[in-house]
This record gives C-alpha cells, sequence and structure tokens, in this order.
C-alpha cells in the first residue's frame, strides 16, 4: 500500500505461498488495507496535533510548568511521569521531514504500551516519551533498521535521562541534543542513537562540543604546538601523546619512541615551556589531554 510522503508510510502485504492466490483476491486484500491504512493516517494526524504543539513549546522560550503540564495531558497517555526527551536529526534536503518520520517509526518498535508525542522543530524532531525502561538502549538497536530505509542519508538521535516533573523537560531537551550530537560526531556518515547515559567518560563529553570550540580549546591549550608542522612541533606533539598514553612514565615513553630517556626528559620541558603547562600536575595533563583529543 503506497506511502504519502516518507519512506516508513508505506505498507507490504506479506502472504505465504503467495503464487497460488488469485491475483483478484490479492488486489481485493490490498485495497481493504489501503482503506484502514487511510483510516489509520487520519487517527494519527489528529494525535500528531498535540505532539507538535508540546513539541513547540518545548523549544520555545517561555515553557512553564503549567503549559506543560496542559501540553502532555493532551497528548492523552503522558500526563505522568517519569519522561524521557529524544532529538532526532539528518542533514540534506530531508532535514525538515525525515528526522520526525523516522523518530516515530522507531518509536513504534519500543515494546507494546509505551506512550510517546512526536512533534518537529526547526532542523530536528522532538519527542517526548513515558520513561521505559532501557530506553536508550532499545532505541539504540532499532535505529539502524529505521536507518536503513535511508541508507545513503545520516540519521542521528539522543536521549535524555529521565525526568519527574514537567519543569526539568526543557533541560532534558537539552541532554537529548547534546547527546544526539555525540551520536552524530561517532558515525557522521550512518545511522546512530546515543543515550546521555552513553556519556562515561571525558572523551565521550567532549564529541558533544561543537567542532568550533574543540578547535579554539585545542589551539589555545597547545599554543605554538599546535602547528605540528613547524619545525620540532610534530616530535614535541608525539613525545607528548606518547607520554600521556603511558601514564606518564619516562622510562616507557622512551622505550615506545625508540629514544634516550634524557631526550624525553628535555622534550616534555620543552612542551612545558611552549604551552605553560606542567605535566606533574594532574589538572594540566588533563587540559594537555583533552586538547589532543580536540584536534
Amino acid at each position: 500500500v503506497p506511502g504519502t510522503s516518507t519512506a516508513y508510510d508505506a505498507w507490504s502485504l506479506h502472504v505465504p505461498g503467495g503464487d497460488g492466490v488469485p491475483p483478484r483476491a490479492l488486489a481485493e486484500v490490498a485495497e481493504l488495507v489501503g482503506r484502514f491504512r487511510e483510516r489509520t493516517t487520519e487517527r494519527a494526524a489528529a494525535v500528531r496535533g498535540a505532539g507538535e504543539a508540546l513539541a513547540a513549546l518545548l523549544t520555545g522560550a517561555d515553557a512553564d510548568a503549567g503549559a506543560l503540564s496542559d501540553a502532555l495531558a493532551a497528548c492523552g497517555a503522558l500526563p505522568g511521569g517519569p519522561w524521557r526527551v529524544v532529538v532526532a536529526r539528518t542533514d540534506g534536503r530531508e532535514a525538515a521531514t525525515l528526522p520526525r518520520a523516522a523518530l516515530a517509526e522507531a518509536l513504534l518498535l519500543l515494546p507494546p504500551g509505551t506512550a510517546f508525542a512526536v512533534g518537529a522543530g526547526s532542523g530536528e524532531a522532538l519527542a517526548v516519551v513515558r520513561d521505559a525502561e532501557r530506553l536508550g538502549a532499545l532505541l539504540a538497536d532499532a535505529w539502524p533498521l529505521v536507518g536503513g530505509c535511508r541508507p545513503d542519508t545520516p540519521l542521528h538521535a539522543g536521549v535524555s535521562a529521565a525526568v519527574a516533573e514537567p519543569g526539568a523537560l526543557p533541560a532534558a531537551v537539552t541532554q537529548a541534543r547534546y547527546a544526539c550530537t555525540v551520536a552524530a560526531r561517532r558515525s557522521p556518515g550512518g545511522h546512530r542513537a546515543s543515550a546521555v547515559e552513553d556519556l562515561a567518560s571525558v572523551e565521550s563529553l567532549l564529541a558533544g562540543v561543537p567542532a568550533e570550540v574543540r578547535e579554539v580549546f585545542s589551539r589555545v591549550t597547545l599554543g605554538p604546538l599546535a602547528d605540528g608542522s613547524a619545525g620540532s612541533h610534530g616530535a614535541l606533539l608525539e613525545t607528548l601523546e606518547a607520554f600521556l598514553a603511558h601514564n606518564c612514565s619516562w622510562a616507557r615513553t622512551a622505550q615506545a619512541l625508540h629514544l634516550h630517556v634524557n631526550t624525553v626528559h628535555y622534550r616534555i620541558d620543552r612542551i612545558r615551556v611552549l604551552t605553560g603547562r606542567d605535566l606533574t600536575r594532574l589538572d594540566h595533563r588533563l587540559d594537555l589531554w583533552a586538547a589532543l583529543r580536540c584536534r
């Protein structure tokens, strides 16, 4: 049964051993399914309006708790929390329509009875989901299946932590957007969903920082070393990476780089002079490690 607008609108009729079924019978069954499909679409359109209103409220500037409670109640099965927010995005010409359709389809793959409402924002889709157990893991499993309908279009999603009060939903939107950015960084040309619970390391946290901010932080922290092609700076960067990777062990760094330990001492001292960071201090080590990861 053909769809109306997106890759997820078409329905298929599976008939085991269909070679022996008269074509006329198949056509009549397909017509009945088509009528049912149209009525289902009409009912979904009514529900969609409430989801769009909730999404508009969450992405606006004046989302007070009372208005959010009313919007949740209008969505039917969502008045009582806790809830999680899911944000979906893609790039290109389908950015206005594909994320919403993909997100709605993915949420239909969750366990029966999972309540949710989906709406579209500016360049993204947004859903509020009644806190489903293991939502992040379930969505991560379903997302590649949904993305497979548009294999050439990157599609990413982020899932917030659970919140118990309507007034906390705007903060959950921020969390979900950050997790979505992390998913896009980890799989820029593919399909991936990430949850904030996955952000369990500094490296994963840095993945959600905008590229422009990462670049500035790396350049300012590394100082002259940021230009690894200048003079001996490439060798100093290599030494810094090895030194941090070997837990600041002089002997193991020298062994890994096939250098004399005195050469390692000299290079680390040069790094201290050029960056102003003292590698005997844990906080300075973390600064330089993060700067290397942000390049």
